[in-house]
């Protein structure tokens, strides 16, 4: 038996680790690809299963994708699945399996702060021209996100992101949570080998920052509504970037 598996597994670009593919209990042969990943087993190996139906023979084994996260992180960007493989003879089946389409719920709040200062953070459109209408996101989906302080009746002020956590409670201090940016404006989510998360730059407007994130979720867990917490801040309109006013991006050409 030969099954090829495309490492573009759910057709959105973004290619799976070959070590997360299993073939009933097998690993992927040498015959492997960048994009492709190739198993060539026995009939009766690798834990496969026959059964006999009228004048047929039956092969019956599952590919199995369980992703893995990256650098002991919390999070992963896909969900496993279950491929059922059969294999008739004296003839060939197909492989199929259901979609699967996890569900986000994100979300968009304004904070006011004293003097005058409104802070606000909104998930957006790709083109950034409006508010996102749907908060239903599937993996493989990107987070576009706009950062805001409104400076009317206020002297012009530049903002900067903090930090951002996501969490599966309200409270951003509870476990487990993800640094999605952190260390005082650096998006550490964009050092993941899956993720292109990154500032827009330039900035649109002082007052403004734009960034965006890949949809993700986190591991050993059901629940599909995660909360990011994020810290706002503005500073004076002259500043300057420095160890603490910065919306940095991470360059894995350069891996800078």
């Amino acid at each position: 038996m030969v099954v090829t598996v495309q490492r573009d597994f759910y057709g959105n670009g973004r290619l799976v680790n070959p070590s997360d593919l299993l073939l009933g209990t097998c690993t992927a042969g040498s015959q492997s690809s960048g994009t492709t990943v190739v198993f060539q087993i026995a009939l009766q190996e690798c834990g496969s299963n026959l059964e006999m139906a009228s004048d047929l023979l039956i092969y019956k084994i599952n590919l199995s994708y369980a992703p893995t996260a990256s650098s002991n992180v919390p999070i992963i960007r896909s969900s496993p699945a279950v491929v059922p493989i059969w294999c008739y003879y004296p003839r060939f089946g197909n492989v199929s399996s259901n979609a699967i389409k996890p569900t986000w719920a994100p979300f968009s709040t304004t904070v006011s702060s004293e003097e005058r200062l409104s802070f606000s953070l909104t998930l957006m459109t790709e083109d950034w021209s409006a508010p996102r209408p749907s908060l239903v996101y599937q993996l493989g989906e990107i987070f576009y996100i706009e950062a805001l302080v409104d400076i009317e009746n206020h002297v012009p002020m530049m903002l900067f992101v903090d930090s951002c956590v996501a969490t599966l409670t309200p409270d951003e201090t509870s476990n487990p949570y993800y640094d999605i940016i952190t260390y005082n404006g650096c998006l550490m989510d964009g050092m993941l080998g899956d993720s292109s998360s990154a500032f827009v730059s330039p900035r649109p407007e002082a007052n403004k920052l734009r960034f965006t994130v890949d949809a993700f979720r986190f591991m050993n867990s059901d629940l599909s509504l995660i909360y990011i917490t994020c810290h706002l801040r503005a500073a004076d309109i002259s500043q300057t970037p420095d160890p603490m006013n910065k919306a940095c991006s991470y360059n894995k050409a350069t891996s800078r």
